[in-house]
């Protein structure tokens, strides 16, 4: 069972103040800490759940500069077997088709029965890469999966749905499948582990040895501004009993224009 784990570094913005970039088109990055994306968290360790149960390797792969290495040390940590990072220098003048384009052309060289990808990314929370892959690599694929288990070959996957609903589906391998947080519980790094990573291998790979051309790394869609929401006024709180309550919801409601 030989799989892939395409993960990205990105800011926590939980607890920061955020402030807009000079470009004014993102926000400034500058000073924020950096660490995996959580969805790719799930979906490395499910990954090595299943190289745990079956055998196989599994290979952590990125797009980005040599800071974002830290993310693939972390994989290697948890128990990849080696690593890929595509030299891109800044990746924020790509986007997710293009970031999908990169990825691609880079494992459709690779053996691979499985290709895991988060359900969406921390930092500008776009879910498009992983289904952009592939459709490029032309394999099947399942969205927002939250349980998996392999028999004969196929993948059998539980999908998240809407209303607390899943959806179940035996998929022909190769695969591409975007995993959801809950799906497991991701393991400690501990520091044994970091020693161990630091023997794997990374391999680093300059973008144009790709050979993609300048045409198909034209980002599709452009950022023209970025901003923070507008301050409001907080939330008012309504005393009294259930009857007073509902009542003055009720005329809240009318002068908002929800109801008439």
């Amino acid at each position: 069972m030989d799989i892939i784990v395409c993960a990205k570094n990105v800011p926590d913005v939980a607890e920061a103040d955020l402030n807009i970039s000079d470009k004014g088109t993102d926000i400034d990055k500058e000073d924020l800490v950096f660490g995996i994306n959580d969805w790719d968290n799930y979906a490395i360790e499910e990954a090595v759940l299943l190289k745990e149960k079956y055998g196989g390797t599994v290979t952590a792969i990125t797009v980005g500069n040599e800071d974002d290495e830290e993310v693939l040390r972390r994989c290697l940590a948890m128990g990849a077997d080696r690593a890929i990072r595509i030299e891109a220098d800044d990746i924020s003048r790509f986007d997710s088709f293009v970031i999908s384009k990169i990825l691609s052309r880079v494992v459709k060289d690779l053996q691979f029965d499985l290709i895991f990808t988060g359900v969406l990314a921390e930092d500008d929370y776009y879910g498009m890469v992983g289904m952009m892959m592939a459709e490029e690599l032309n394999i099947n694929h399942a969205n927002m999966i939250t349980a998996l288990e392999i028999e004969d070959g196929k993948a059998r996957t539980t999908s998240e749905l809407e209303g607390g609903l899943g959806e179940v589906s035996l998929i022909e391998l190769p695969a591409l499948l975007t995993i959801q947080t809950g799906i497991n519980e991701p393991r400690y790094v501990s520091i044994l582990g970091i020693r161990k990573a630091a023997k794997k291998e990374l391999k680093t790979i300059e973008l144009p040895d790709l050979g993609i051309s300048d045409e198909e790394l034209s980002p599709r869609t452009i950022i023209e501004e970025a901003f923070l929401p507008p301050e409001t006024e907080g939330a008012e709180i309504l005393a009294g009993d259930p009857d007073k309550i509902s009542s003055d919801l009720i005329e809240i409601l009318k002068k908002k224009g929800v109801m008439e």
